[in-house]
């Protein structure tokens, strides 16, 4: 059985990629040797492995690669460290809890 690797890496300059993978080893380390001059990691190397999650489905991997690309940074932090009470209240509406994810009191 093949396994799939959805991960999140920390970039030099602070921002985080997600990917995909089915040789998480493999993959970091072309990250780092910068592989593909026009990757997203290419200028912002190197990077270092701050989540990932295997999967045995192909395309359950691909899915959830796709959902957390387009999450907020601060929502992909909370999934990082685990915070599920911050991860809850980050997917609620932006127009009830503002980019900052405290409450609108207007």
């Amino acid at each position: 059985m093949k396994n799939y690797f959805v991960y999140i890496v920390k970039c030099e300059d602070d921002s985080f990629y997600t990917g995909i993978t089915n040789n998480l080893e493999r993959r970091l380390f072309e990250h780092n040797k910068g592989i593909d001059k026009h990757a997203y990691t290419y200028q912002r190397r190197p990077v270092e492995l701050e989540w990932f999650e295997m999967f045995t489905e192909p395309s359950q991997a691909i899915m959830f690669e796709k959902k957390i690309k387009g999450w907020s940074r601060r929502k992909k932090q909370a999934l990082i460290d685990e915070n599920w009470d911050r991860l809850v209240e980050y997917s609620k509406n932006y127009t009830q809890y503002g980019k900052d994810g405290e409450t609108s009191t207007s």
